[in-house]
């Protein structure tokens, strides 16, 4: 008699665990790591890209030598920010990892003005290509971060979403993840003067 009731209870149990999202939640949590690496890879992509602008860019301007330190500096800092995927769970590394690579994208901002100085180097067809693979680069890092953003709002939407925040909170004890966000001042349009 026993035998038959706990065969029941156990296959409720294994029916009631069917629908309450832990397989969900682990899926989303991994679609949020595979999105964090896509954004890692576009990061990548710039970091390995500005060795040879800055290279081309030497070769025309030798007397830019502050702006040129300024992006090999900033380069290396983000080489040096190491971010495993366990840091989509550290707001402090993401905070760290996003402000190394605005020092980057600063950097990158103020060699393009140097290029806006010397003709020549802008007719250069191995600058043009470099300049047009950072342009690519940088809508993909772009790209990457939307995408993130979203796994990150799916995931965050599942884990708080009933039943599957009671299997979270009994369970799995997962941490919502942060999104990337928008820098200081970033809301502010640049002033163009000529």
């Amino acid at each position: 008699m026993k035998r038959p009731i706990l065969m029941i209870l156990a296959l409720l149990t294994l029916l009631g665990l069917s629908g309450c999202g832990y397989n969900t939640m682990q899926a989303k949590e991994e679609a949020v790591f595979a999105a964090w690496g896509d954004v890692e890879a576009s990061y990548q992509r710039r970091a390995d890209l500005v060795p040879n602008l800055v290279e081309v860019v030497k070769g025309y301007a030798k007397h830019e030598a502050e702006t040129l330190t300024a992006v090999t500096e900033a380069r290396a800092k983000v080489g040096s920010v190491q971010v495993t995927r366990d840091a989509v769970n550290n707001q402090q590394a993401m905070r760290n990892f996003q402000q190394a690579q605005s020092q980057l994208s600063g950097a990158l901002s103020r060699l393009m003005v140097v290029v806006e100085r010397y003709p020549d180097l802008k007719a250069n067809q191995n600058f043009m290509d470099l300049q047009n693979q950072l342009e690519g680069t940088e809508n993909r890092i772009n790209v990457a971060r939307v995408r993130y953003n979203q796994s990150v709002q799916d995931f965050n939407t599942t884990i708080r979403s009933f039943p599957n925040s009671l299997t979270n909170s009994v369970l799995l004890h997962l941490a919502r993840k942060e999104p990337f966000k928008a820098e200081e001042g970033a809301k502010t349009a640049p002033k163009i003067k000529f």
